[in-house]
């Protein structure tokens, strides 16, 4: 999974004519939903300017299709009533396509792919990587989110206690403050939060996480069912970015390593 969320909008010009503009309705014109609080994929700097991965693969994808895009800061509960009841066109936002989110929404080809870690206190000895072994133990997440449907499926049932944030800015809080063991989230997350003053006490524990049951196949862009000839085009400009390399060009200002899903 750091932020003030607002309800504020800020407008990007997509300049690079790379491709044919989108047919079918008018999608010269896109409002964008972002969560603008899950660092290093989108963040809030003090000026208000939203920033991070999912900006930039969003800046990208705008150009590829010639339109004209205006970022919307969404809380990450109200992500899909938003897009369903038309406050924006598309989210793209670090959301992963679960069967429960595909039955109300449509979704794009995966556009990146991360490991899951817990991290935990330095010196904590926590045996994260089995569920029994963290009975009564406080474990952190964010609301509606794939690591809380994995603690609440995995760990819970062994006697985890899962504590449910509504921002990933307030699961560090009080892991700082020592109200958590350990937190869920992915690792390009952790690591950000790691290399903060505040990361320093704290460390990774225990293996890393790829279960596609519970993780599926990577974040993607979310658009509503109807919207199939913009979820095509969103697609195809998501494949060429990758391939003319502007997509490795924004990961590597993020990450080390890679997080192309694949073909």
């Amino acid at each position: 999974m750091t932020i003030l969320k607002r309800n504020l909008t800020a407008s990007l010009a997509c300049l690079l004519a790379l491709a044919a503009p989108l047919q079918g309705k008018d999608w010269t014109r896109l409002r964008v939903a972002i969560e603008a609080g899950y660092p290093p994929f989108n963040t809030l700097s003090p000026d208000k300017q939203i920033g991070g991965f999912d900006k930039d693969i969003a800046d990208a994808v705008c150009a590829q299709i010639q339109a004209r895009c205006t970022f919307v800061i969404q809380d990450w509960d109200g992500m899909v009533p938003g897009l369903l009841a038309r406050r924006y066109d598309t989210i793209i936002s670090s959301m992963a396509p679960t069967d429960e989110r595909r039955r109300r929404i449509a979704f794009t080809r995966p556009y990146y792919v991360e490991p899951i870690q817990f991290i935990a206190r330095r010196g904590g000895a926590l045996d994260v990587d089995h569920p029994a072994a963290m009975k009564g133990k406080r474990i952190g997440v964010q609301s509606a989110t794939i690591f809380e449907n994995y603690v609440k499926g995995v760990y819970q049932p062994a006697g985890a206690l899962p504590v449910v944030y509504q921002s990933l800015e307030q699961v560090y809080l009080d892991l700082v403050a020592g109200r958590l063991d350990a937190v869920l989230v992915g690792k390009p997350e952790n690591d950000a939060f790691l290399q903060s003053a505040d990361g320093a006490a704290f460390v990774p524990a225990g293996r890393l996480l790829y279960d596609a049951k519970w993780f599926g196949v990577g974040a993607a862009i979310a658009v509503r069912r109807e919207d199939q000839d913009l979820r095509r085009a969103l697609d195809d400009a998501i494949v060429a970015i990758h391939k003319d390399g502007r997509y490795d060009a924004i990961r590597r200002k993020y990450f080390s390593y890679d997080i192309w899903p694949g073909e």
